[in-house]
């Protein structure tokens, strides 16, 4: 087998055209990242390895992404990824401030320039006091941390999941600001 050369045999120039949006972010996030010498690492509760799986898949992939942790219990969160226990117990799993704790929790664990964080409900029912499509993304950079509550297209848990990861890496591409 051939070896990849990032291209997708539609003519991109960065090898970015015929691609999904989430993958032409990924691979702008890549290219970046690797531009600038950085890495990144993902804590996901709602996308359950989808962002991990995005932020694999660009060529060059391997130079910037350290790796993910799916923590859908709580006691993962608190535990492994720091998030505070006192927090959750608060406010539930499903805030602005865990998805930044788990964004800061990862980057820590990993050493990682920027963490990344989802968290959120699918449904099929409400979790914590928020409805199903509640959505958290939180990118956590060298110098400060940045959440933000995009809004799925659909209810449809498929949709909520897959939106997560394109606004976590929309966060991202925006914070970096590649081209």
């Amino acid at each position: 087998m051939p070896p990849d050369t990032g291209r997708t045999g539609h003519g991109g120039q960065d090898g970015s055209r015929g691609l999904d949006p989430a993958g032409v972010l990924v691979r702008q996030i890549t290219s970046a990242l690797a531009a600038a010498g950085h890495s990144v690492a993902a804590a996901e509760s709602l996308t359950g390895g989808r962002l991990a799986m995005a932020l694999s898949d660009a060529p060059g992939s391997g130079a910037t992404f350290l790796g993910g942790v799916v923590a859908y219990a709580t006691d993962l969160k608190t535990g492994l990824l720091h998030v505070d226990a006192a927090l959750v117990g608060e406010v539930g799993a499903v805030h602005p401030e865990v998805a930044a704790q788990m964004a800061q929790g990862v980057r820590a664990l990993t050493q990682a320039t920027y963490g990344l964080a989802t968290t959120g409900v699918a449904g099929p029912a409400p979790q914590d006091g928020q409805p199903v499509g509640t959505v958290f993304v939180a990118v956590a950079a060298p110098h400060a941390t940045i959440t933000t509550q995009p809004e799925p297209r659909s209810g449809h848990r498929n949709d909520i999941q897959n939106d997560a990861v394109l606004a976590a890496l929309q966060l991202l591409h925006d914070l970096l600001r590649p081209d």
